[in-house]
C-alpha cells in the first residue's frame, strides 16, 4: 500500500497515522516523489516559495495543449503561480467571498429537493453519487446566472471537463472534455458579456469544476459518517442544527480531497529535506488532518471539536476559497436526503470508491 492506493482503500487512516508518526516527510523511491504527511511538513510544503502548483516546464498538461480545455486550464489562478496568480487571485477569491451564504443554502435546498425527487435515491441508492455530483453544479451554476433549463446539460459538461483534467485521462475523455470546455466557455462568455474565453470566463468555469468532485465526496462521506457513528446519527435526528458541525468534522476526519501535489521550481531545503529542482511532493492532506500535533485525539469523530485544524481545503497562496460554498451545499444536500427518507445505516455495507489518485468519493450500491 502507498499513499496513492490509500485514497480509495476502505480504511486508509491507520496507514496515514503510521506515516504521520514514523515518516512525516520522506522520499518514496517507488513512486519517485517526496511524501509529506505530518502537519508540520504539509504546512512547510504548502507555504514554501520553492514549491509550485504546476511543474515549471509544464504549466498546462501536455494532453490538454491546443484544446479548449487547455485554454481554460491555462487561466485558472489555482493552477498558476507568479505574476498571473498574484494579479488575479484576489479578484477570484473576492467573488467567491461575496456570495451570500444564505443564497447558497437557499439554492442548495431548492435543487437538492428537486434532485432527490428526480433521482429517487431512497429506492435507488446507486443514484446517490449522481445526486452528489449534480448538486454542486446546479447550485453554483444557478448563483452564476445559468438558467434552470440549462442546469442538467451544464452538469454533464462539467463532468466531462473534470474527467479530462485527471491524470491518465483516455483519448475519448480528452476529446469529450475539450468539447465540454468549449461549450462551458461559450456559455459563460455570453453570460458575462466577454469576448471569448479570458481569465474571468475561465475562472468562472473553474468555480464549477473545482466544486464538482470535492463537494460530491463531502456529501457521500457525510452519509457514511452518519452510518458509522450511531451516536452522532441519533443526535442529528433530534438536533438537526448539529449537521453543519458534522459536515465540518467529516471534511477533517474523512477528507474528500486526500492529497495534492507541489513541484520544486528550485532546489533547497523544504520541510527539513534537501530537494532538487523538478522534484515532486505528494502532500497528503488527509494524513495531516490526523496529526495529533494539529488535532488532539485525531481519530475520534467529534463534531463539537474545539478549534479543529483541517488541511482539506489547503493553505497558503493556493488555498481553496470555496470552503463555505462546499460545506453549505453538502449540508443542504444531506438534509434533503435525510428528509426524503435515505437511511445512512443501510448504506454502509455496500460502499466502493470511485477510482481516483486524490479524491475520496464513495459509490453506494443497493442495500443488502
Amino acid at each position: 500500500m502507498d499513499p496513492i492506493s490509500a485514497v480509495t482503500h476502505p480504511d486508509p487512516y491507520p496507514y496515514y497515522a503510521e506515516l504521520v508518526a514514523q515518516r512525516p516527510i520522506h522520499r518514496d523511491e517507488t513512486l519517485e516523489l517526496w511524501v509529506a504527511a505530518g502537519a508540520e511538513a504539509v504546512t512547510a510544503v504548502l507555504t514554501s516559495e520553492r514549491c509550485r502548483v504546476r511543474p515549471p516546464g509544464e504549466p498546462v498538461p501536455r494532453a490538454l495543449l491546443g484544446s479548449p480545455a487547455g485554454e481554460i486550464f491555462g487561466h485558472l489562478v489555482r493552477m498558476n503561480d507568479g505574476v498571473t496568480h498574484t494579479r488575479l487571485k484576489p479578484g477570484v477569491a473576492a467573488r467567491v467571498a461575496s456570495i451570500d451564504p444564505g443564497r447558497i443554502a437557499e439554492q442548495g435546498a431548492r435543487w437538492a429537493q428537486q434532485l432527490a425527487s428526480e433521482l429517487d435515491p431512497v429506492g435507488k441508492p446507486d443514484q446517490l453519487a449522481e445526486f452528489a455530483f449534480r448538486l454542486p453544479v446546479y447550485v453554483v451554476a444557478s448563483l452564476l446566472g445559468v438558467a434552470p433549463t440549462a442546469l442538467a446539460e451544464t452538469a454533464s459538461r462539467v463532468r466531462d471537463f473534470a474527467r479530462c483534467l485527471a491524470p491518465g485521462a483516455t483519448p475519448a475523455e480528452l476529446e469529450r472534455g475539450g468539447a465540454a470546455a468549449g461549450h462551458l466557455g461559450a456559455l459563460f462568455a455570453g453570460l458575462l458579456r466577454r469576448d471569448g474565453v479570458d481569465a474571468v470566463v475561465a475562472n468562472t468555469v473553474g468555480y464549477l469544476s473545482q466544486a464538482y468532485e470535492a463537494t460530491a465526496g463531502l456529501i457521500g462521506n457525510t452519509l457514511l459518517a452518519l452510518a458509522r457513528q450511531p451516536g452522532v446519527r441519533d443526535r442529528v435526528r433530534t438536533e438537526p442544527q448539529l449537521l453543519p458541525w458534522v459536515v465540518r468534522e467529516v471534511a477533517r476526519h474523512d477528507s474528500p480531497v486526500q492529497n495534492t501535489r507541489r513541484f520544486l521550481a528550485e532546489g533547497g531545503v523544504v520541510a527539513g529535506q534537501a530537494m532538487k529542482p523538478g522534484d515532486t511532493v505528494l502532500v497528503v492532506l488527509a494524513a495531516a488532518n490526523l496529526d495529533p500535533a494539529a488535532n488532539p485525539h485525531p481519530d475520534q469523530f467529534d463534531p463539537l471539536r474545539r478549534v479543529p485544524r483541517s488541511f482539506t481545503f489547503g493553505l497558503g497562496a493556493h488555498a481553496c476559497p470555496g470552503e463555505v460554498i462546499a460545506t453549505t451545499i453538502a449540508r443542504t444536500g444531506v438534509e434533503s436526503l435525510l428528509a426524503a427518507g435515505v437511511d445512512p445505516e443501510r448504506l454502509a455495507g455496500r460502499v466502493t470508491y470511485r477510482p481516483s489518485a486524490n479524491m475520496r468519493i464513495p459509490l453506494f450500491g443497493k442495500p443488502a
